[in-house]
């Protein structure tokens, strides 16, 4: 995927612009409100009580056909770098069915302490037949007795809150019976996530966020459209987990980066965010770009 020129990353509009000119201090504010100090700090998710790393690791980078970037790496590689991560103190991790990357990360969760990782994972079911087989097989294929979250996948209509109304109530059943610790959703589309603000529903939104916003952000709106949304779901309590913000790996230089990091941290309303890392070298050089905003 083609590098977006410093140009067009500064340039969206004069309102983003002046977004980013006053990140640096509203992330000071929200690394002082949660004293937040690395991107491995354990955090709280909304009124789930559930924590997690500040940063977490995907494991769907473009993924198509079941085969992110994370699964071809191969087995072995895979496997390395989630122990990697978890090694510097990364305890959130991301995956779907459409990734493909549940068994491998079975294989690399052995040996390690359950009770020390987060595990999120995401259903397509359209029926409570179809959610209730996947509850099962996704627990079975993650070689775990629960899910730290469970989320409805990629929801693109205003009204899924009625249309999944049935999946819904599996995954409420589900959690119940402690399959899963918190439920929630993905959208994709600004309608369905201004849908998501006014569902009582929701323990967990995963949105996605960066400061550039719209189709070159991969994301569902402006960052001040999306950003409201997140804000208003904080306030209700629902935690707020941020993807794509590395704009799908666009951003590649480091003052791309951190401008987008010192964008969502200066929110105050994104719990953690997952960013899908492919090699170690990556995650020590967030790692490190995310200790660098929170002291600034």
């Amino acid at each position: 995927m083609s590098q977006l020129s410093r140009r067009d990353f500064l340039g969206q509009s004069a309102v983003t612009v002046g977004a980013l000119a006053a990140s640096t201090q509203l992330a000071g504010a929200a690394r002082n409100e949660r004293n937040l100090k690395s991107g491995v700090d354990q955090v709280t998710l909304g009124r789930t009580g559930l924590k997690l790393s500040l940063i977490g690791m995907g494991t769907g980078s473009n993924g198509v056909r079941h085969s992110s970037n994370q699964v071809k790496l191969g087995h072995e590689k895979f496997i390395g770098l989630v122990r990697y991560a978890f090694e510097r103190g990364i305890t959130y991790f991301d995956t779907a069915d459409q990734y493909g990357s549940h068994i491998y990360l079975r294989d690399a969760f052995k040996g390690l302490p359950r009770d020390r990782l987060f595990i999120q994972s995401k259903t397509r079911a359209t029926t409570a037949e179809m959610a209730k087989a996947d509850i099962e097989r996704l627990r079975e294929e993650l070689g775990v007795h629960y899910l730290d979250t469970l989320l409805m996948h990629c929801m693109v209509k205003p009204s899924w809150p009625s249309d999944f109304r049935p999946v819904m109530d599996t995954l409420s059943w589900a959690k119940q019976k402690g399959y899963v610790r918190a439920i929630g959703v993905s959208c994709h589309g600004l309608p369905p996530l201004q849908a998501a603000v006014h569902c009582d529903w929701i323990d967990v939104d995963l949105a996605r966020i960066n400061p550039i916003g719209g189709n070159k952000g991969r994301m569902d709106g402006t960052p001040e459209q999306v950003a409201s949304c997140l804000q208003d779901m904080h306030k209700q309590g629902k935690g707020i987990l941020g993807m794509k913000i590395l704009a799908e790996g666009t951003l590649k230089t480091p003052e791309e980066q951190m401008n987008s990091l010192r964008f969502v941290l200066g929110l105050g309303c994104v719990d953690a965010m997952v960013i899908g890392f492919e090699s170690a070298q990556q995650i020590d050089q967030i790692l490190e770009r995310v200790e660098t905003v929170l002291k600034a």
